[in-house]
């Protein structure tokens, strides 16, 4: 009788727990029919927010970047979209990247050949694949799937300079959600190089540069809902991340990885700073790019 009724306690037990599964499993079917009303209902409280509320929030905030507006259909004539796929029993590879017609001017070429050869390596990233595999015993590798997906968001500034950010999201087997990492290049169209942090800031603004940005987090995070568990950038992620920026609209708007700025259930994966707020640090010179509406309000 004393075994009987820890049994019935037991199964009395895993059947709560599988309705509370199915219950949240309804949910999420109807949550991701209309992801912004889901996301003016999150109850944020002492405790946070709960499980199915970050589910939904992790999606809308992936969501916002991906269908985030970029000038690809604007240069149509000087963009190539290129796509490469490999899709194996325990992997998928998905890659989508810009080229530059050369037939503008031959040092396209430049850029060309560093995103294909250098950036775009399928072989290297099937090998970093196959190496996380063997670091897996025998029996969960079995059951161990990758899918890397990289896409990317393209500016041009003043004809004169081309802005680009690649996101890329990894999911792995087991995981609820993909994460988001990302590279941001910047090429200059009239000499064909890459350009830098120092060719556009000061030598040595990172540390006043890092202000002006946790200033921008801070105001978010007292004045946005969405940005309560963010938290200041330290000096080691900027110095990591000081190059991971785009340009666009009279704004440098810095990239930085899921959990560097915020966790990935709030927030953004970015920061953006109007130019005329830069002023400070960024460099004199005429060889700087950059230009700005002095006239443009700040945000």
């Amino acid at each position: 009788m004393k075994y009987l009724k820890l049994i019935l306690v037991v199964l009395l037990f895993t059947s709560c727990k599988n309705d509370k599964r199915e219950d949240n499993n309804l949910e999420i079917d109807d949550t991701e029919q209309a992801v912004p009303l889901a996301i003016d209902t999150l109850q944020i409280g002492e405790g946070g927010i709960n499980s199915l509320n970050r589910a939904v929030s992790i999606e809308f905030k992936q969501k916002a970047l991906i269908e985030k507006k970029d000038q690809r259909s604007e240069f149509q004539k000087l963009i190539i979209d290129k796509s490469y796929s490999i899709k194996q029993p325990d992997y998928t590879i998905n890659f989508k990247y810009p080229q530059l017609d050369e037939s503008y001017k031959a040092t396209n070429r430049n850029f060309n050949e560093f995103i294909k050869d250098y950036y775009v390596n399928i072989k290297q990233t099937v090998s970093d694949i196959e190496a996380s595999k063997m670091l897996c015993d025998s029996i969960e590798a079995l059951n161990f799937r990758e899918d890397r997906f990289i896409d990317y968001k393209i500016y041009i500034v003043n004809d004169q300079l081309v802005s680009v950010l690649f996101y890329k999201e990894d999911f792995y087997s087991g995981a609820m959600h993909p994460s988001y990492s990302f590279d941001c290049f910047n090429f200059d169209l009239n000499q064909g190089v890459f350009m830098n942090y120092e060719d556009f800031f000061n030598q040595g603004s990172e540390d006043e540069l890092l202000t002006l940005i946790n200033e921008r987090i801070v105001k978010k995070i007292q004045n946005e809902e969405l940005y309560y568990d963010c938290w200041e950038l330290s000096p080691t992620d900027f110095f990591e991340s000081k190059n991971n920026f785009v340009i666009n609209d009279n704004q440098v708007e810095f990239y930085f990885d899921d959990c560097v700025m915020c966790p990935s259930y709030t927030g953004s994966y970015s920061i953006e700073l109007p130019l005329v707020e830069l002023l400070s640090v960024l460099k004199k010179s005429n060889a700087n790019l950059l230009t700005f509406d002095k006239n443009q309000p700040s945000r």
